[in-house]
């Protein structure tokens, strides 16, 4: 079964400094139907102007993963972390008991083009941490890209829950499969392009929830990158 959130459903607006849109429910935005989809509470696509972005502010016991698409954004945070997460790294921040940081785009003429992922934790109460790494193109060219994972499976930063985070890079016509578990889910996000999953069209922004499958084809129809989260 594949419920599909269309991109222009989302919630969000444009600030001027800041251009978000919201999958699921966030900040003001309240939509009952799409309050996250298993232990994946925030998909949000935003764009941040030269020279802005989020000042230091708190978060606790959620694990927030920053997928950067264009530009670059740069992290600081509450345990002394200093770091600039550049398009295609795979980056996790465990809140865990507590942890301010703030994120701001560096440069003076390019925006930043990101989407900021949170995903609940086994449990509360983890330890605060930060991990992040590179994950080369050749590495996610039509292939499936493990860049988080609970146990760090294949280099992947890890995470404190029972999820996997896939990135794919396709060109059109080139696809890739993915056989879920038993009682496992899924969630695509179309970061950029267009594709086909099971032959349903997917295009930017949309993002689809899957259960009661076994096999996921993706397909790009155009140059594509796609998020793929496989979900307890």
């Amino acid at each position: 079964m594949f419920i599909i959130r269309r991109s222009e459903e989302r919630g969000g607006g444009d600030l001027g400094w800041l251009n978000s849109h919201f999958t699921f429910s966030f900040d003001q935005y309240y939509d009952s139907r799409f309050m996250g989809f298993r232990s994946l509470r925030v998909m949000n696509e935003d764009r941040v102007q030269p020279g802005q972005g989020f000042p230091m502010h708190p978060h606790r016991d959620m694990e927030i993963i920053t997928y950067v698409l264009e530009g670059v954004l740069e992290h600081k945070d509450s345990l002394g972390t200093g770091a600039v997460i550049r398009p295609g790294d795979g980056q996790r921040m465990s809140a865990g008991r507590g942890i301010r940081h703030s994120e701001f785009n560096p440069s003076k003429i390019d925006p930043v083009h990101l989407l900021q992922i949170w995903i609940t934790p086994d449990r509360a109460g983890h330890e605060p941490g930060y991990e992040q790494k590179a994950f080369p193109e050749a590495e996610k060219r039509g292939k499936l890209r493990l860049i988080a994972s609970p146990d760090g499976e294949d280099g992947s930063v890890t995470i404190h829950q029972d999820a996997k985070l896939y990135v794919s890079l396709l060109s059109a016509g080139q696809e890739v499969t993915y056989e879920l578990g038993k009682n496992r889910y899924a969630w695509l996000q179309v970061a950029r392009g267009a594709v086909e999953l099971n032959d349903k069209k997917l295009n930017q922004g949309d993002g689809a929830a899957i259960s009661e499958e076994q096999r996921l084809v993706i397909k790009g129809v155009q140059e594509a990158e796609v998020l793929l989260f496989d979900l307890t």
